[in-house]
């Protein structure tokens, strides 16, 4: 991955502290792919790592474990707070973990690992601070995600409006050397109309580009161009997300 601007990260998801539970749907069906790949419910110790607003530190923490829920976004650490999900809290970059080493039983990342610029540097730091005999569990994106968007941008400009995230074999690349199990997953929500769509993605913070450019209003003709040029099925909008779950042994 190239160079990422985490501050920048940070505040777009720190707008989206708020409104994400009410738009999270990819995320928990993304988390629940992750869990049945897991295939184990008793973890002593959890590090959720890229926690949003506490949903799955909320989850471990109900099933008896101790959490310490961690993100980079200040508001997303606040709003976990203000839910009760964790015993802990840390606002911290994955790639740079402020803790010893063989902390926790379970390292969870779910969709975080993406906002990374190196994967294989994050996989280091969570697997680090993940005890002997413990497990890192994470999900990212893979590249292909969102075709139907790109597919509709195409109408209204040129520019990329869609991050490029790591492709499968980069991904497997990345967890050389590694004992691991993985799963592909394929996730397709349906929207109403395109803009529903699209508030999905900024009601959950995603809406910042690698490229570092700022997003402008679409106007109305632009709306009507996107709309028109979306793929429909069945009179819905669809956006479809690859997902890649890592299980990590951790020796």
């Amino acid at each position: 991955m190239s160079q990422v601007n985490k501050q920048a990260i940070a505040a777009a998801f720190g707008r989206a502290a708020q409104s994400y539970s009410r738009h999270d749907a990819l995320q928990r069906q993304s988390a629940d792919g992750l869990r049945a790949l897991l295939a184990e419910n008793t973890f002593p110790s959890v590090l959720d790592a890229g926690c949003g607003p506490g949903s799955n530190s909320l989850a471990w923490r109900r099933s008896g474990s101790v959490v310490t829920a961690m993100d980079l976004s200040a508001p997303m650490l606040e709003e976990a707070r203000r839910n009760r999900a964790a015993d802990h809290y840390l606002q911290a970059d994955i790639e740079a973990i402020p803790l010893a080493d063989a902390q926790f039983s379970l390292v969870w990342s779910h969709l975080a690992v993406q906002w990374c610029a190196s994967l294989p540097q994050a996989l280091t730091e969570l697997c680090r601070v993940a005890k002997p005999g413990g497990r890192v569990a994470f999900t990212t994106l893979l590249n292909g995600s969102l075709p139907e968007l790109k597919q509709a941008w195409q109408a209204v400009d040129t520019q990329p409006h869609t991050n490029r995230f790591l492709s499968r074999e980069e991904v497997n690349d990345a967890l050389d050397g590694w004992r691991h199990r993985c799963a592909i997953q394929t996730i397709t929500l349906h929207f109403d109309d395109a803009l529903s769509a699209m508030h999905s993605l900024k009601g959950i913070g995603a809406t910042h580009l690698h490229a570092g450019r700022a997003a402008r209003p679409l106007t109305r003709g632009q709306l009507q161009d996107l709309a028109q040029a979306w793929p429909q099925r069945d009179g819905k909008y669809p956006l479809s997300y690859q997902l890649f779950h890592g299980i990590i042994e951790r020796d």
